[in-house]
């Protein structure tokens, strides 16, 4: 029998993910990572409320604590983006790192042959083997964009059994076998702030101190003050808070100049951007290539033409076929072939 390890979260997700393996036949093994950030409660390992989970499904389950990884690598990198003038997108740098990186080398220790999410998203072979990662079959959860950056090799170990499935699909199949998650609540994006408020987490947890400064149009003329670049992102009409005729949109973060550019919503469309850092699961044949690209993820994937620039360290310049609203530094480009994703970088 097949022994694959499901990283339970807590969630609906996640539990039905082990449930249907379960009934394929596979020896089913859960585990569930501590970052560091959970409510007090959820940090004592023999308390913890995930046991519950583990006895629904009968099955053993151990809980990792990657506080101090989780620290250094993801909590870090959230502060740096941030601290460069971009936006970070923690779960396109988490997958690789965490989830299929610690936690697949902990599940390798136990003998699993793979590990499992709860992820909306799909993973098939070709005749050589080579795994290809497609779109989850339900277009309103598909979560193929935050699978992007793992390798070849982390995707032909992984198990993604909601892919082919709707949520409702999900909730029935939860209900008919009697399983119940410990919350009915949808996963946040930054799992590690449960407020929301990254401003307060940013200088709690990464010292970061709010330095204000000008905020300015696109002549340079100074308009008002911001309270910190950290509170902004690209498009951002909230907290701008400069009276005029039209409202002003966040153009560029100029940290440097600890300067915010703001303009109208005609100024947030670009014809083009540059990816660097570029992980590619299944690259093009040839370049220019013509395929469809999503800036964030809830963005429409916009049809582009991809091309290599003379240094590889420059990354891969995009041209939208149509201007694009709020191409954003620091957000990840993800890269489609229609159902497959080829790819993806961070956009500078």
């Amino acid at each position: 029998m097949t022994l694959t390890a499901v990283a339970l979260s807590g969630g609906i997700d996640s539990l039905i993910s082990a449930h249907l393996l379960q009934k394929a036949g596979h020896e089913i093994i859960g585990l569930h990572f501590l970052t560091g950030f959970e409510e007090p409660g959820l940090k004592d390992d023999a308390a913890h409320p995930i046991h519950g989970i583990a006895q629904q499904l009968d099955i053993p389950i151990q809980i990792l604590d990657l506080t101090d990884v989780f620290r250094r690598s993801v909590v870090a990198y959230f502060g740096a983006t941030y601290r460069a003038g971009r936006t970070p997108n923690p779960c396109l740098f988490c997958n690789p790192l965490i989830k299929f990186g610690h936690l697949w080398s902990h599940a390798a220790k136990l003998g699993a042959d793979g590990l499992a999410t709860g992820h909306y998203a799909r993973v098939i072979q070709d005749r050589d083997g080579r795994p290809h990662l497609l779109k989850g079959r339900d277009r309103q959860k598909d979560q193929s964009y935050f699978l992007a950056r793992l390798s070849p090799d982390q995707l032909a170990r992984a198990h993604f059994p909601l892919g082919e499935r709707c949520k409702a699909d999900v909730r029935g199949l939860a209900a008919a076998a009697n399983l119940h998650p410990l919350s009915t609540d949808e996963s946040q994006d930054v799992c590690f702030i449960r407020d929301n408020n990254y401003g307060r987490f940013l200088t709690e947890h990464d010292g970061l101190i709010p330095a204000p400064g000008p905020i300015v149009n696109l002549d340079g003329e100074v308009i008002g003050r911001h309270r910190g670049l950290h509170l902004f992102t690209i498009g951002q009409r909230r907290g701008i808070d400069c009276p005029a005729a039209e409202p002003y949109y966040v153009v560029r973060i100029e940290p440097e100049a600890n300067r915010l550019v703001v303009g109208s919503a005609k100024d947030l469309n670009r014809r083009a951007c540059r990816a660097v850092d570029v992980n590619w699961i299944n690259p093009p044949a040839d370049f220019p290539a013509d395929v469809q690209v999503k800036i964030r993820y809830r963005h429409q994937a916009a049809a582009a033409s991809l091309t290599p620039t003379d240094d590889e360290a420059a990354g891969i310049r995009i041209h939208f076929q149509k201007p694009q609203k709020a191409v954003t530094p620091g957000q990840g480009a993800v890269f489609y072939d229609g159902e497959e994703v080829l790819g993806g970088g961070w956009i500078i």
